[in-house]
């Protein structure tokens, strides 16, 4: 005779039903920025590819700034090392927003999303290397394909998912959440040439005054709000400009900066009744800012390459590392999602949400393959604007990010017919 365990584990459980509403939220805004995004990113390659190319081009590269502080930058550097900084600090706020009040929270729930981002980056990696060669100068490129990007994924999500379990929604998101994290760490431990140590420990000093101007404020952000803000904004770009100059990515004083914020009222009650902290009053105000203007502009700015035609197109294909971030982000990215989520569950004996199958998980995965924004990002630190790999690279980024969603659509496009038609049965 068998014996059923007395507790059986699942990945994130029905129970969770506030998380549910707020991640709903949260997609719904990202769903109208990834379709934003996709148009932007159109328009970009659309006017790189048209009579009026030169024009793209010059835009794009004009500078603006201030040279003495290390911030006069082209259009395209300051949406790169400007405006993603308010994506990245929105990582900052949903990645210490779940660890402290989200799901995240309990070990038992974190550890599987966390392995599955961590399978969807190393599989990517290690089939990039494998495909251009470990010594050669292209592996420089390995964590292009390691990156998931949230919006676009969400929007397709949103166009083909309509019945999917809010568990597989929220599984997506934290899954994307931590790939973010990693990303974060592998762009300041790779992709960072030289540090130059009193701008970096300046800035470390500007983002701890920040963090502590923001737990003194928090009373002041209910009451006067604006002048919270006229505190808080200018330190947060002294931080900013301080990270820029130091060489580190200027997006790493974003995430710096979001993990600063009170994510409750009170330090030592960690549950959803103790009120919305700041964090989720940032995350409310600065989402649309992010979702809406900083990721599309960002987007536009990095999308447009030349593709030079049918020739041009095809020629890219014989460059290793376009044939390697297709595959690693179209087969790795799934391949790592699917394989370390159903190793982790074995092993830690976790069955899936009882509104789960497997097929789901490996629609995800596919559904992960959409890198884009930071996949974008980190072509840009790998290649040089010289270098043949870095127009190849875009094209490679393009590509799989359009057949990753068409896959993902076809996968999950059935199974959201099959759950429309098990919801329509069970309510007949």
């Amino acid at each position: 005779m068998s014996r059923t365990p007395a507790r059986i584990r699942t990945i994130f459980p029905f129970a969770s039903r506030a998380e549910s509403r707020r991640i709903g939220e949260i997609l719904r805004t990202e769903t109208v920025g990834g379709l934003l995004l996709v148009a932007f990113a159109a328009a970009a390659l659309i006017w790189a590819n048209s009579p009026w190319a030169e024009t793209y081009f010059a835009i794009r590269d004009v500078e603006i700034g201030y040279e003495p502080w290390h911030l006069k930058l082209s259009l395209g550097a300051w949406a790169a090392d400007g405006l993603l900084a308010i994506f990245f600090f929105l990582v900052g706020l949903e990645l210490k927003r779940e660890f402290v009040a989200g799901d995240l929270r309990s070990p038992s729930t974190a550890i599987v999303p966390v392995v599955a981002a961590i399978g969807g980056v190393a599989v990517p990696a290690l089939l990039y290397v494998t495909i251009v060669g470990a010594t050669s100068s292209e592996a420089r490129g390995w964590a292009i394909p390691t990156a998931t990007d949230i919006a676009f994924a969400v929007a397709v999500l949103a166009l083909i998912g309509s019945h999917l379990p809010s568990a597989l929604r929220i599984f997506l998101l934290t899954l994307a959440v931590v790939d973010d994290l990693i990303a974060i760490g592998i762009i300041a431990l790779f992709y960072t040439k030289s540090i130059d140590l009193v701008p970096l420990l300046l800035s470390l000093l500007t983002i701890a005054a920040y963090g502590t101007v923001a737990q003194l404020s928090r009373r002041m952000f209910h009451a006067k709000p604006a002048a919270a803000w006229l505190i808080l904004l200018p330190i947060g770009f002294v931080a900013w400009a301080l990270m820029h100059a130091s060489g580190i990515h200027a997006t790493i004083a974003g995430v710096l900066l979001g993990f600063t914020i009170p994510v409750l009222h009170k330090k030592a009650d960690r549950t959803d009744d103790a009120g919305p902290g700041l964090a989720e009053i940032f995350e409310h105000r600065f989402r649309p800012l992010s979702a809406g203007f900083a990721v599309p502009v960002f987007a536009f700015f990095s999308a447009g390459v030349a593709i030079g035609g049918a020739d041009g197109f095809a020629s890219a294909f014989t460059d290793p590392v376009l044939i390697a971030v297709v595959v690693g982000l179209v087969v790795g990215k799934p391949l790592g999602i699917t394989a370390a989520t159903w190793l982790i569950t074995r092993i830690r004996r976790i069955n899936l949400d009882p509104s789960l199958r497997w097929i789901d998980i490996a629609g995800v995965g596919v559904l992960a393959g959409i890198g884009f924004t930071v996949s974008l990002l980190v072509l840009e630190l790998s290649f040089g604007a010289g270098s043949p790999h870095y127009d190849h690279g875009k094209v490679a980024v393009l590509t799989a990010s359009v057949v990753a969603a068409l896959l993902a659509a076809v996968v999950l496009g059935l199974r959201n017919r099959r759950y429309r038609a098990a919801q329509a049965a069970a309510e007949d």
